[in-house]
């Protein structure tokens, strides 16, 4: 975009407002959320603040998708009897689903951080829309410090270029060394995602951080092992104030045929035995310290908790928890 138009609002102030949200940036939230493409009866906002700690935490939807036949997606190898008794019992069809791309982006105070782009140039319609929602809030795309790539796949990276020209130009950027050589040496003949790496991402080499699990990307954030959906997908943990909330990418991919059902087989997924056990461990974990996580592909805005419920998992949208300020409830007590 060659004028500042909606996105004509400073770094300084982006950070100061945070969120105050669509009115600062001077847009009415019905008009922010018009420019939208949206199926219709939609009433999402594009943006949702939450707060932890000290941080302010956007859900910001570059948008959304249904698909039919998911069964062609997820528990490939069930039957269609035990697909079907599984979505009834979650009051879902077992013939189409909808699912949401969600980036994140988390206002530390001193940086803007965005984890993964959307569908950006390689868009269909409903998707795409990331740089509206940062509108919304005030970003513009130059104001981003950090983008954090949780791995290759296209609806993650495809909006770091414009036009052959990198989108958030002051940004650096940082991933796995495993993920980015994974795609490097696999090469633009892969197809797919592989294509748009070596369109979107590889021009971007010199500007990488690799980071490992239990490496920092700003102090608060830190990268957690979250192998298996990709060879370096990994997930990042944000804490602030003691306040902890994951943000998982696509551990799981599907709030019921990933999350209640851990063990199934998803069809994106490269190494699908070592992503089960990842989905497992980490819900495990996030279930037994009670931490909410945002997913990227989970019912918009996103968040949500999980409990142990028989051999897998109960997704729990959050409500209110983390819109309480300092003193909310983002780790429930037991």
């Amino acid at each position: 975009m060659g004028s500042r138009g909606i996105f004509d609002v400073n770094r300084r102030t982006a950070l100061a407002l945070g969120g105050v949200g669509i009115l600062a940036a001077g847009l009415s939230p019905s008009s922010a959320h018009a420019e939208l493409p949206v199926v219709p009866g939609d009433q999402f906002a594009p943006a949702t603040e939450f707060q932890l700690g000290e941080f302010k935490v956007f859900a910001l939807l570059d948008g959304s998708f249904i698909s039919e036949d998911p069964q062609n997606i997820f528990g490939m190898e069930q039957s269609a009897e035990v697909f079907e008794k599984a979505s009834r019992d979650h009051f879902i069809r077992s013939d189409k689903f909808r699912g949401f791309f969600t980036p994140t982006l988390v206002n530390t105070g001193d940086q803007l951080v965005l984890f993964d782009t959307g569908r950006g140039e390689l868009s269909q319609p409903g998707s795409g829309n990331l740089l509206k929602a940062l509108a919304g809030i005030g970003v513009h795309p130059r104001d981003i410090d950090v983008v954090v790539l949780t791995h290759m796949h296209g609806d993650h990276i495809g909006g770091l270029m414009q036009n052959g020209v990198p989108t958030y130009s002051n940004a650096r950027y940082v991933t796995s060394p495993i993920e980015f050589e994974y795609w490097e040496k696999l090469g633009p003949g892969g197809g797919g995602s592989a294509q748009a790496f070596a369109q979107d991402v590889l021009p971007l080499k010199d500007k990488f951080t690799f980071i490992n699990p239990g490496d920092e990307v700003v102090p608060g954030i830190t990268a957690v092992e979250a192998f298996g959906h990709t060879p370096g997908h990994m997930i990042y943990l944000v804490e602030a104030n003691g306040k902890k909330l994951m943000l998982t990418a696509d551990t799981a991919n599907h709030f019921v045929w990933s999350v209640a059902y851990p063990d199934w087989q998803v069809v994106f997924d490269i190494d699908k035995a070592k992503a089960a056990e990842t989905r497992r461990r980490v819900f495990t974990h996030l279930a037994e310290e009670r931490i909410p996580f945002i997913g990227y592909h989970m019912p918009y805005p996103s968040l949500g908790y999980v409990e142990k419920d028989g051999d897998g998992f109960r997704y729990v949208p959050a409500t209110y928890q983390l819109q309480l300020g300092h003193e909310d409830e983002a780790n429930p007590p037991e």
